[in-house]
């Protein structure tokens, strides 16, 4: 145990920003380690940090942990803000003025004693509504008035408290969650798995991120950086991993390029062998097609149509998963005023419609079939889900709605999902859960037209049997 506690004039200085570090700090598995390695954090200090469920509450149990951690816990903490690409944080901390200079020690052999102040400030920042800082999928707008450095030097202003209660909980997975995804238990998969697609192969299958951050200033003057757009990329790569996928991330792909990558995915001898497929496309979007860096267009019902039955039959018959985090339009959705009842009801509801146009065409009847008992038939296309994260509805499409720092509203809800839910929850009710989360969300970003958005996911699916991952569950054959 440290025989002494924090200084205290750093003591003060983390307890004078608390309820700004309770919004804005970002408690990863990388601060955390960092923290670890300079042992002002024991393991099991760790595990009851991460095993927390909102960002706020992971902020706010570090919080009370550092001033314990000794007289070297203030500069470690600040090492580790800067090595996780909060360095405003830290110079918040750093700057703060001191109304004591002198270097006296908290003593930390006592137990835990949180000072009256510190407690409120701290629960007063649990309580408040978290916010995000947004930028539009396809259009970046200057906001003014932010009185701190941002993380990634962004010209948007920084998060701000709400004093607004119904969303207070709307926002927690405003950064992404690692915690564990959890297993399921062999008690549910026997339950459940006659009635499901067959998913126990090791890997469950492979999976393909394409994500494009950067574009070509010359071929694509008005795509802008998708700023955060990288955090999907690496968000998506650790859940599948950790659903047991063999997972191959590839990055600011041109059309072309984009289409070859698919081409290639489709065609892995591999897919004979497991028992679904995964495909996640991040981009700039247009309604039925996304952005490569140069500025063309690729069609999604391509997509569809490289891995149909015909195109793609070492997938027949098994589930392919598609998450599509782009724009579809660049309407961007105001939201409407509630009219009456509790402060959160139910919204209209929208029609869901496929992104991809179904093949036409009536099948010839003077078709060759084998010699003997003719083959079973497949429709074209069957087995897909696809969850998008904007609407795309009869006289409207939306724009998706990203965090500069965090990623996208639509990974981030999914992450969180999966990582909570899969365990016994079949994929098209985790899309449901997506769609509730987000559809609770709202920007903050006042004196722009992005302040108070809102966005609405929605999935399509042609799915013939319940989805479920099986999370960790190994079959004994």
């Amino acid at each position: 145990m440290l025989e002494c506690g924090m200084l205290e004039r750093d003591r003060l200085a983390i307890r004078r920003q608390s309820a700004i570090l309770c919004k804005q700090l970002v408690v990863d598995e990388l601060l955390i380690q960092s923290l670890q390695a300079d042992d002002i954090l024991t393991e099991s200090m760790a595990e009851s940090i991460m095993a927390e469920q909102t960002s706020q509450k992971r902020s706010w149990r570090l919080l009370l942990l550092l001033p314990k951690r000794g007289p070297k816990a203030f500069r470690s903490f600040c090492s580790a803000l800067r090595e996780t690409e909060q360095q405003h944080l830290c110079d918040l901390l750093t700057q703060s003025p001191v109304q004591d200079g002198r270097e006296t020690h908290v003593d930390s052999s006592h137990p835990e004693k949180v000072p009256e102040g510190q407690a409120g400030q701290l629960e007063g920042a649990q309580k408040r509504r978290e916010t995000s800082i947004l930028d539009q999928e396809d259009k970046s707008e200057t906001i003014v008035g932010s009185s701190l450095p941002l993380p990634t030097q962004e010209e948007f202003a920084a998060k701000r408290a709400r004093t607004h209660e119904s969303m207070e909980f709307s926002l927690d997975a405003d950064s992404p969650i690692n915690t564990p995804v959890l297993p399921c238990a062999p008690e549910f998969y026997h339950s459940h798995c006659q009635q499901a697609y067959r998913m126990n192969s090791s890997p469950r299958g492979y999976a393909l991120v394409i994500s494009n951050v950067s574009f070509d200033s010359c071929a694509a003057p008005d795509l802008d950086l998708r700023k955060g757009g990288e955090v999907d990329a690496e968000v998506l790569r650790k859940v599948f991993t950790e659903l047991d996928y063999h997972v191959s991330v590839h990055k600011d792909l041109t059309a072309q390029g984009m289409r070859s990558c698919i081409e290639n995915f489709c065609r892995r001898p591999e897919h004979r062998t497991v028992d679904s497929c995964v495909v996640c496309l991040l981009s700039h979007g247009v309604e039925g097609a996304i952005y490569g860096t140069d500025g063309q267009l690729l069609q999604l019902d391509w997509v569809f149509e490289a891995f149909d039955n015909a195109h793609c039959p070492l997938l027949q018959n098994k589930p392919k998963m598609f998450f599509i985090q782009a724009c579809r339009g660049d309407e961007m959705d105001c939201g409407v005023e509630q009219i009456d009842g509790p402060v959160r009801t139910l919204s209209p509801s929208c029609e869901q419609r496929d992104a991809g146009r179904e093949g036409q065409g009536d099948v010839d009847p003077r078709q060759r079939v084998d010699m003997g008992r003719p083959r079973i038939k497949l429709p074209q296309r069957s087995d897909m889900i696809c969850g998008f994260a904007s609407l795309k509805g009869q006289r409207i499409c939306t724009a998706a709605m990203r965090n500069t720092k965090r990623g996208s509203w639509f990974i981030q809800e999914l992450n969180t999902a999966l990582r909570l839910n899969a365990r016994n929850t079949h994929l098209a009710d985790i899309l449901v859960q997506v769609n509730g989360r987000i559809k609770e969300r709202e920007g903050y970003a006042p004196g722009t037209a992005h302040h108070r958005c809102k966005e609405m996911s929605e999935f399509t699916s042609s799915l013939c049997k319940d989805l479920y991952l099986f999370p960790k569950y190994q079959h004994q054959y």
